[in-house]
């Protein structure tokens, strides 16, 4: 965690700082996610690992922030709003990882897909939070197609589905098609919280222009 000493230079009081830096360390998990979906080696998935927990840990620096700092940018439930929002993006490619080497899944182009949508999500997330402060309208710009994410998501989710079900139904085969849409369920929730976090923002932007 020796790179997340440059993560705690803002002030208290600087939470979209905090933002910034915890969205990044999300779109970094993202991008270890889909090259997991490309490649699942055992380092891999712990890269994801370990970005989540380094996401967490701006997380934890935040709210303990929060907690001690009387004036905020703007409303401190919105705050802590957001940051649960990001974080839960890279906390579901945690997941995701762990559910797959549980269940003995191997990737699959329906896989890699949705993991490609979830980290375009990341990064319009990190670019929103990049110009929140001087830039809210740009912001809520890339927060409009971090949202646009869940439809072509849900469009993938139904992608796999119907290829999923497609098939033969044998004892093995049926066993294999639940694991299967138990994971790629798991992705089309990831893509809500992408949602609910480009919300988040619209709803700042509207309460500080």
């Amino acid at each position: 965690m020796g790179w997340l000493t440059n993560f705690f230079s803002p002030k208290g009081d600087n939470f979209i700082g905090y933002l910034i830096q915890q969205a990044a360390v999300g779109e970094r998990g993202l991008e270890a996610l889909v090259a997991y979906m490309k490649d699942p080696q055992p380092e891999l998935a712990e890269q994801v690992n370990r970005l989540e927990k380094d996401a967490d840990e701006v997380r934890r620096v935040l709210i303990d922030d929060l907690n001690q700092t009387f004036v905020t940018p703007f409303d401190r439930e919105d705050i802590f709003a957001l940051s649960g929002a990001i974080d839960d993006l890279v906390d579901y490619a945690k997941t995701t990882v762990r559910e797959m080497v549980a269940f003995d899944v191997k990737p699959n182009e329906h896989l890699l897909r949705m993991a490609e949508l979830l980290l375009h999500a990341g990064r319009e997330m990190h670019l929103a939070m990049q110009r929140l402060e001087k830039n809210p309208n740009v912001a809520n710009e890339h927060a409009r197609r971090a949202k646009d994410v869940e439809n072509n998501m849900e469009a993938a989710y139904r992608d796999a589905l119907a290829a999923l079900f497609s098939g033969p139904a044998t004892p093995d085969s049926i066993v294999c098609m639940l694991k299967k849409r138990e994971i790629y369920r798991h992705m089309s929730n990831a893509a809500d919280r992408a949602d609910a976090a480009a919300n988040l923002i619209h709803n700042i932007v509207v309460k500080i222009t």
